[in-house]
């Protein structure tokens, strides 16, 4: 791939992910809630702090907002770029309502005097490398996979930090356990799940819902009881933001750490089971590049991996055996190697990642695509992603 292929790709995942909404975990809440409110009225937004009346979310999948800035001379609301001016009223009480918007989060902003600040009114999650307000405008029954479901038993997520000595640091990470965990003494497979670029261990667990993902599934039958860890990948800023950084370096260091000191700590820490058929690692955006970086360089350490939406710059025609060390060269081994290798994507995304698929159809490697409908570079593709993933994964 030339240099000018690369940064036109690059471009447009940094426009991609910028543009990309991010989600706290909200109460289980879908469009039935609307049922006899009005348009003009709404409810408030499941995002919301305690309390809130606004935002507000109508039938019409409509957003409303208000703020009370007597003082101001100019209020918009930027809700991934798309600016709605806000009308005061002579008590200083600025509002507006928005066109329709597509199901899912929304990361917005106020603009304020020209001045971008959080609504306080929001919950604020970590993405695009700041704490950013939210709003989510509920699916409905199709949504139910990520939802809370009083009905099965439930896992936890524990905030865990450990020290890593290759870094000289104590890191955090997110851990998952599942239902029944601390009643036992059996061990588990372990996956481990990364955000993306300019996103931190925070996301899976809050925008992402895995919780309530892993839990519905597990108790459903579909997927297997396991751990989930979700670590910093040491790319939560984006690109560009430290000089002379370059393509190859961001977020490379997080390789050595992962399987240096996370991993011996889970394993000394959890009771999950240490061979590579009990191990998997999937990613969205970056951390889908930095999936395919780790996995096919230690398929001796692996043996499930996943890429959503995944930084992949492989070109049409590309040489397979240039690519990953050269280890799709020998097709059996890998298939034989590698039990899953799955790759996603938004049907709107436009990110050329399925020229991967002609590249491995050529070579002979076996793999499972996944392709949600309607949805872009977003939370929904990677909720939906992982909800397909773990359906498969530690099962022979």
């Amino acid at each position: 791939m030339t240099a000018a292929m690369k940064k036109s790709l690059f471009t447009l995942l940094l426009t991609a992910t910028a543009a990309v909404a991010f989600a706290r975990t909200p109460a289980p809440t879908d469009e039935s809630a609307f049922t006899g409110v009005s348009a003009s009225t709404g409810i408030p937004a499941i995002t919301n702090v305690p309390a809130s009346e606004y935002p507000k979310v109508d039938d019409q999948h409509r957003a409303w907002f208000r703020l009370n800035a007597p003082d101001a001379s100019e209020v918009l609301v930027d809700i991934c770029s798309k600016k709605y001016p806000m009308t005061r009223d002579d008590k200083g009480m600025w509002s507006v309502v928005t066109e329709p918007l597509v199901v899912g989060p929304h990361y917005y902003a106020l603009v304020v005097d020209g001045v971008r600040v959080n609504d306080p009114a929001s919950s604020a999650v970590y993405g695009c490398g700041y704490y950013a307000s939210l709003i989510e405008i509920p699916e409905g029954p199709e949504g139910d996979y990520y939802r809370f479901c009083k009905d099965i038993p439930h896992g936890q997520v524990r905030e865990c930090r450990y020290w890593s000595a290759i870094e000289g640091r104590a890191r955090r990470c997110y851990v998952y356990t599942p239902a029944g965990y601390d009643k036992g003494s059996k061990s588990y497979p372990v996956l481990y799940l990364q955000h993306g670029m300019a996103e931190n261990e925070e996301g899976w667990h809050t925008q992402g819902r895995m919780a309530d993902i892993l839990d519905n599934a597990i108790a459903s039958g579909e997927a297997v009881p396991m751990v989930v860890v979700m670590d910093n990948g040491n790319c939560d800023y984006s690109f560009g933001a430290r000089p002379g950084e370059s393509m190859q370096d961001f977020g490379a260091s997080f390789e050595k750490v992962l399987l240096e000191d996370t991993i011996p700590w889970v394993e000394s820490t959890f009771r999950v089971r240490t061979d590579r058929e009990n191990r998997a690692m999937a990613g969205l955006s970056w951390g889908g590049k930095q999936t395919f970086d780790i996995v096919l360089a230690h398929t001796d350490k692996f043996a499930w991996a996943g890429a959503f939406s995944g930084a992949i710059f492989a070109m049409p025609g590309a040489d397979i055996a240039s690519l990953y060390g050269g280890v799709f060269t020998d097709a059996d081994k890998f298939n034989k190697d590698v039990h899953l290798l799955f790759l996603s994507n938004g049907t709107e995304e436009g990110l050329g990642g399925m020229a991967l698929d002609k590249i491995f159809d050529g070579a002979g490697i076996r793999y499972t695509r996944y392709v949600s409908p309607g949805t872009e570079h977003e939370w929904l593709t990677w909720r939906r992603s992982l909800n397909e993933f773990i359906k498969l994964i530690f099962k022979k």
